[in-house]
């Protein structure tokens, strides 16, 4: 065999190995921790006796039994809500540096080699914006590389990168790669970060989305922060926010929510000490701790929030930082769904393997963690499925008033519903607008007043994450980016016809 023939096969060789590494890693090394085979035996039998039970209560004693669940409903409504206005409340004074503060407090000689590793698939429209993006990252240039995750099967896309680069106007092409991961199953953007981590050289990992546009200062801020977090610090998440909050209704409740999820609920786990469901993007990793965890799991469809709650079961913690990174918000309904679809089957993938084993979890998140993880990982999904039943009954009620519905709620049971189902919404209304007052936009108050049609839109999510949870769990469906531009042309159309005489 000649040298070339050699160097050939030693490649191919390699990259299966690499590949075999991010799609079985975790199973291997941790197979309890990975969602890999789904819902356990234990936990399907567990499944299939409660509804057992149900059914047979419905049949039997169908007043008891449905009043039971009301009940215990409820109570979930009331413990999820509590811990939601427990978060909002903790955050309260959580004032830390801004960016600016802490940026240029390590010298750039100090700072660590830092991996910005960007996953992108079937994404060729918004490559030239993102480069763009990634250009502005103030970070010295022999201490920093930019890895382009790419499937090795996006022909469109890798043949974008390349003629970007070849047509290099930013000075990219000195600390930038394109990565291919080679074609495999499961099709997810955990196991091409597992791929790509083992062909990056920093000691600080970052992701970003294909559609960020970071605050340029936030790879020093996250050097500082975990220099000076201490060594059980695995990653620090910046905050996530929009640059098209005003394209459309459904943009403003985007907008808020996610102003609400990082300045108000991640802050106030953090003061909890809970575990901690990381963003998708933007955040900033140890790469000790990130092989000390087994990496991300490529089987769950969240992979961040599972790997918060790991990284909490092994003894680190995770830290927020005052920084911005601006992505588009999902401006399509039917686009929304299937990306908050994903989401929240991904929070069930994540909160069904932490209850695989509840004692030996409780015993690695604490009382405390293992009852948050249940409350806010669970509870998010779990409410959204649950909303429509109870919207469907308050329907009935105020329209033909029959006797079950009335039957389902006697005084002992009403008057705590009503009041979770009264001061609930209440207490989330004007949290959001409380929100929106914070941001100083009338137009996004007038949307938090109008929320409770964005739960609607929630329930249609978990109904469909619910039943591909069944029947496609590891599904990764794709979310379109680039629906801001029709929303750009109309603005610069009608700016040029303004301005004509």
């Amino acid at each position: 065999m000649n040298t070339e023939n050699a160097t050939s096969s030693s490649e191919f060789f390699a990259e299966r190995e690499r590949l075999w590494r991010a799609t079985y890693g975790l199973r291997m090394v941790a197979p309890h921790l990975s969602a890999h085979n789904g819902m356990t035996l234990r936990q399907r039998k567990a499944v299939i006796c409660a509804a057992a039970v149900v059914i047979l209560g419905l049949a039997l004693a169908p007043r008891v039994t449905g009043i039971i669940c009301i009940s215990a409903a409820t109570a979930v409504y009331t413990a999820v809500i509590a811990v939601r206005l427990l978060l909002i409340v903790n955050s309260i004074g959580h004032d830390p540096a801004p960016v600016e503060a802490t940026a240029f407090l390590i010298p750039d000689d100090a700072l660590p080699f830092a991996s910005v590793l960007v996953p992108a698939y079937k994404e060729p429209e918004i490559l030239r914006e993102l480069l763009g993006a990634l250009s502005e990252l103030d970070y010295p240039a022999d201490r920093l590389e930019l890895l382009l995750v790419l499937e090795g099967d996006d022909d469109e896309t890798i043949a974008t990168a390349r003629e970007i680069l070849a047509d290099d106007t930013q000075g990219l092409s000195r600390c930038l790669r394109i990565i291919e991961v080679p074609p495999a199953e499961p099709r997810t953007k955990p196991k091409a970060l597992n791929y790509a981590v083992q062909l990056a050289q920093g000691d600080l990992i970052t992701i970003y989305d294909a559609e960020d546009r970071p605050h340029p200062l936030q790879l020093r801020a996250a050097a500082y922060a975990l220099a000076t977090g201490g060594p059980d610090l695995a990653c620090v998440q910046a905050q996530l926010n929009y640059f098209n909050p005003e394209q459309n209704l459904l943009t403003k409740w985007f907008t808020l929510e996610y102003t609400m999820w990082f300045t108000q609920f991640l802050p106030g786990l953090v003061k909890l000490g809970a575990p901690i469901p990381l963003g998708g993007t933007s955040n900033h990793f140890r790469r000790e701790a990130i092989m000390a965890v087994g990496g991300w799991d490529p089987f769950n469809v969240t992979e961040d929030a599972d790997l918060g709650l790991r990284f909490h079961r092994m003894g680190y913690h995770i830290g927020v930082i005052e920084s911005v990174t601006l992505e588009e918000a999902n401006s399509d309904a039917i686009n929304w769904i299937k990306q908050r679809s994903r989401w929240y089957k991904g929070y069930l993938q994540t909160w069904l393997v932490n209850l695989r084993h509840p004692i030996r979890t409780t015993r690695a998140l604490g009382l405390r963690g293992f009852v948050l993880m249940n409350l806010f990982v669970g509870g998010t999904p779990l409410l959204a499925l649950l909303n429509p039943i109870f919207w469907f009954l308050c329907l009935l009620w105020f329209t033909l008033q029959p006797q079950f519905v009335r039957d389902l709620f006697p005084a002992g049971v009403l008057y705590p519903a009503m009041a979770c189902w009264v001061v609930g919404n209440f207490l989330y209304v004007y949290a959001f607008v409380l929100t929106a007052a914070k941001r100083d936009d009338v137009r996004l108050t007038k949307a938090a007043f109008a929320i409770p049609g964005y739960y609607v839109l929630m329930s249609f999510a978990a109904y469909k994450a619910f039943v591909q949870l069944i029947f496609a769990p590891t599904y990764w469906e794709k979310t379109q980016h680039g629906l801001d531009s029709a929303t750009k042309a109309v603005i610069d159309l009608r700016d040029q016809v303004v301005t004509t005489p």
